[in-house]
């Protein structure tokens, strides 16, 4: 954890992963995250693995350097302790629909009569102007509607999902990107602000930053689709025995790699030399490249790679990365040893900084775990505590 958002207190209402993603970032960097959940505990606590029933590995590796209270928004005495809470907030957070939260009592319009300067960031599926914004929407979803899964379409041109939470993700970082904006917005000026920033949008826009092609001219001079990135022969190339990604970007680039394969005659083409001619006809370039790399071994490659100084890696799988050198060497994967669930793997907040305290990261906590305390830096007394506690307007771990 870095001390850089020292001071600045998050309420987080969001859940599963776009949301708790983006503010883990936030408390990474310091910020005091209160994440608050209704009295059953986030549905990403439930995905498994896990080694207990409230701390699946997806939701601790999203969950770090927050304080977790658990509080009933449907009742009066849970919505008055969540205004209590927003009256000191600097930002809140959340990925519901907006009518849910208007109907739950906690749209921005009732909360900047609490706090007039409040930053409120909304995450929903859809923006709230468009004819979809009361549709629900998850990462599959996200990736549908985006384009995304028909650009990672099969051999037979079926869409596919890629076997990550890219929407998620993405839309987590653009969160984050949103709220330190509004943080920003409210130190120079004094003032809160709304934020919206949909899923939807927020993951057209990241594909589209490439993808938009010849439909960024009007009129077009073409059709949709970066030719480089949907090329057929765009891939991790076979080697003698394995896999190896080869990517020749500059012209240097290319004419280095075909001396060095005695392939001068390939070395000479225009197709090489010339950038925009090289841009029209990379796939035969690729092809080229994918009927070199048998040739040599990966080690082999690598070596001849990295001296001629070309873009190049070999392939890893996933359970790879946890021996990888220079992951180690860089420490991203540290061992801890969590209160309630014994030793632990995290991938720590990849920033390195100067000049900036680092702090020890707050390992993720259990459905309320704050609730107590928080409550009673509120000025509840333990007599109130308890009387919430009954009512099931809070859950105390």
């Amino acid at each position: 954890m870095f001390n850089i958002l020292n001071g600045i207190r998050v309420l987080d209402l969001t859940t599963v992963v776009l949301g708790p993603f983006a503010t883990q970032m936030l408390g990474d960097f310091g910020a005091s995250v209160i994440k608050i959940e209704n009295l059953e505990g986030d549905m990403m606590r439930a995905v498994r693995p896990g080694s207990s029933d409230e701390m699946g590995a997806g939701f601790v590796n999203c969950n770090r350097n927050k304080d977790c209270i658990a509080l009933n928004l449907k009742t009066s005495e849970g919505k008055a302790i969540f205004y209590r809470l927003v009256q000191s907030a600097d930002a809140v957070v959340h990925n519901m629909r907006n009518k849910t939260a208007v109907k739950l009592g906690i749209g921005y319009d009732d909360l900047v009569k609490i706090n007039s300067d409040l930053v409120y960031c909304g995450a929903q599926g859809f923006g709230e102007k468009g004819p979809n914004s009361d549709v629900p929407a998850y990462d599959d979803i996200i990736q549908a509607a985006s384009g995304l899964s028909y650009l990672n379409s099969d051999e037979k041109g079926h869409p596919r999902y890629l076997p990550t939470i890219v929407a998620d993700k993405v839309s987590g970082l653009q969160l984050a990107i949103a709220v330190l904006g509004g943080l920003i917005n409210k130190l120079r000026t004094g003032k809160g602000c709304f934020i919206e920033s949909p899923m939807f949008e927020g993951l057209v826009a990241f594909l589209m930053a490439e993808q938009m092609a010849g439909y960024s001219y009007v009129p077009s001079s073409g059709g949709t689709g970066y030719d480089r990135l949907t090329a057929p022969y765009r891939r991790p190339y076979p080697t003698e025995d394995g896999f190896i990604a080869i990517l020749p970007y500059s012209t240097k680039n290319w004419v280095d790699f075909f001396t060095m394969m005695n392939r001068p005659e390939l070395a000479e083409l225009e197709i090489v030399r010339n950038p925009i001619k090289r841009s029209e006809n990379i796939n035969t370039l690729y092809e080229k490249l994918y009927e070199i790399a048998p040739e040599k071994t990966t080690d082999e490659w690598c070596e001849l790679l990295r001296d001629a100084n070309i873009p190049h890696t070999r392939v890893n799988h996933l359970d790879d990365l946890l021996e990888d050198p220079h992951l180690k060497e860089v420490g991203l994967f540290e061992e801890y040893q969590h209160p309630s669930e014994g030793p632990m793997r995290q991938v720590r907040s990849h920033y390195r900084m100067s000049e900036i305290e680092e702090l020890e990261d707050k390992p993720t906590q259990l459905v309320g775990q704050s609730t107590h305390k928080i409550l009673s830096e509120l000025g509840y007394n333990e007599e109130e505590i308890q009387a919430f506690a009954e009512l099931q307007a809070v859950k105390i771990a």
